[in-house]
């Protein structure tokens, strides 16, 4: 039996990733787990669902939200993982009869986290509320007072308040501001249109990357220019090259060495890497994990159904989200990053419906969306197996978060000897808005490649930071690593790829030599 996975983001009020609700089909289901079957495939899908698609690899180690109906509920599935990774989300079709009441206690004794879906006031889920942390409210659907009496009623009681079917980024503001505590929707993948929005100089670079992405084939000279350009562009490379996912006997230490061994498709997966956190600056981190999961689903079922340019496809599923990440409408998106016509015309929906490759774009949407039969019909066209949709779908969600960590910094594999100082220093760096900002830092230690700040105010992971103070020694333009509040005051790490100006063998600073690692 074929078993399909999709999952949906669920957000807290920092924007920052909860958990996922998983929806899951299989083939011999006649619609999705949502109370309508009368058969017992629900508790085969689930159970399939763990051996088949692999629970890491959907859940990707965050809070799953799986929806129950009476069979799964009744049929113990639940037991199988532990009360720390699921939440058991009951349907609104579920009957609060004596054996599911037994059900949901039973559950709740043992430490599992319920919630309650669609939920309405005096609606025939109201005699489990006892049993529930979590309430689910489709916004788009329930009246604002029965909203209003949810909110009221629940956050009293320590409740969570789930807004569902959040698509936009005002209908999240909206739902924040009426108390709600959790927020599920794809509003993180919709732009926030500002009039007059210029892209910040800070992005430039990262869209003179992509751009490079997009060639036919791959001017490396011209490749490795753009990647001088940023400061945080060198190290990414390296660290991508140099990471477990690659088993190289040699540590790569030059951008044209990386560039070499990693091959084509390498390097355009490490462009979108590079890029995508950058100009994701200040955006739901989801936002970033989407479009690699996007990109690699669209490329590995161009593979499956053998289309002739499958980096093209990865391309298409990079760019969908290009609208989201720079805040302005999808054609001019496209326009400043110099995206072609075969890429632009399937994103804007031009290109001819019997186009392969923008049938393979709408199966992906769907997919996303668990349009279940649209998936099928869409996928028959491609003559795509379920099995293979369904292995490629979980393939790329853990291949991005693999990938993801791949270019993060792992803890103690800093070893450069940082001297502790007491001196203040002179900052700069760029906001968003293409703002210049200055500000005193107090320099708590220094090595010839990085520094430790303690500033007044938060500046944003990847910023792009510049100092100068001769007496020091010390200037030049870095990268923050981390910025941590820190006693009322924020700790910053800064990286500087070209060095930070300090010769620790000619000098000879107050204070012991330490070790510091990110």
């Amino acid at each position: 039996m074929d078993v399909h996975a999709a999952r949906q983001p669920i957000f807290n009020r920092e924007r920052e990733l909860y958990g996922y609700e998983l929806l899951f089909r299989s083939d011999h289901a006649t619609s999705e787990l949502d109370g309508r079957d009368d058969s017992s495939t629900p508790l085969a899908v689930l159970s399939d669902s763990l051996l088949s698609i692999g629970w890491d690899s959907v859940a990707a180690g965050k809070k799953a939200f799986v929806p129950f109906d009476r069979d799964l509920l009744l049929g113990g599935m639940a037991s199988i993982l532990p009360p720390e990774d699921l939440v058991v989300e009951l349907l609104e079709s579920v009957g609060p009869d004596a054996e599911v009441i037994a059900a949901c206690e039973s559950l709740w004794k043992l430490g599992y986290a319920i919630a309650l879906d669609d939920f309405v006031p005096h609606g025939r889920l109201d005699p489990l509320v006892r049993f529930a942390s979590i309430i689910k409210v489709d916004v788009r659907v329930t009246r604002k007072e029965a909203q209003e009496q949810v909110v009221r009623t629940f956050r009293q009681s320590g409740k969570q308040l789930v807004a569902d079917q959040v698509e936009t980024l005002e209908e999240f503001q909206s739902a924040s501001e009426s108390g709600y505590d959790l927020f599920q929707g794809y509003f993180f993948a919709r732009p926030a249109m500002v009039h007059g929005h210029r892209v910040p100089m800070a992005k430039v670079a990262c869209m003179r990357l992509l751009s490079e992405a997009q060639k036919e084939e791959l001017d490396y000279a011209q490749l490795e220019k753009v990647i001088r350009e940023d400061v945080s562009f060198p190290y990414r490379l390296l660290a991508f090259a140099n990471s477990a996912q690659f088993h190289f006997r040699v540590d790569i230490r030059s951008i044209e060495h990386a560039l070499v061994v990693l091959g084509e498709q390498n390097v355009r997966h490490w462009i979108a890497l590079a890029a995508l956190p950058l100009l994701a600056q200040n955006k739901p981190s989801e936002l970033v994990i989407h479009s690699l999961v996007r990109a690699r689903f669209c490329e590995r079922l161009a593979e499956a159904a053998g289309l002739p340019e499958p980096k093209r496809a990865f391309l298409i599923g990079l760019f969908s989200l290009l609208d989201a990440l720079l805040d302005v409408p999808l054609d001019d998106a496209l326009n400043t990053a110099n995206i072609g016509p075969s890429i632009r015309c399937v994103l804007l929906e031009s290109a001819p419906p019997q186009d392969a490759f923008s049938v393979l774009y709408r199966l992906v949407r769907c997919y996303e969306q668990a349009d279940w039969h649209a998936v099928r019909d869409l996928a028959s066209k491609l003559r795509l197996q379920a099995s293979a949709v369904r292995e490629a779908y979980a393939e790329s969600t853990l291949w991005a978060h693999q990938a993801i960590q791949a270019t993060q910094r792992k803890r103690d594999t800093r070893r450069e000897a940082r001297h502790r100082l007491n001196a203040n220093i002179r900052i700069l760096w760029e906001s968003d808005s293409n703002r210049e900002n200055y500000a005193n830092a107090k320099l708590l230690n220094v090595s010839k490649f990085g520094m430790l700040l303690l500033v007044e105010q938060r500046i944003p992971i990847q910023t792009a930071l510049s100092c100068s103070e001769p007496t020091l020694g010390i200037s030049g333009r870095g990268s923050v690593r981390h910025c941590n509040f820190f006693k009322g005051k924020y700790l910053v790490g800064v990286e500087f790829s070209n060095g930070t100006g300090w010769r620790d063998a000619l000098t000879s600073p107050p204070g012991p030599v330490r070790r510091w690692s990110a």
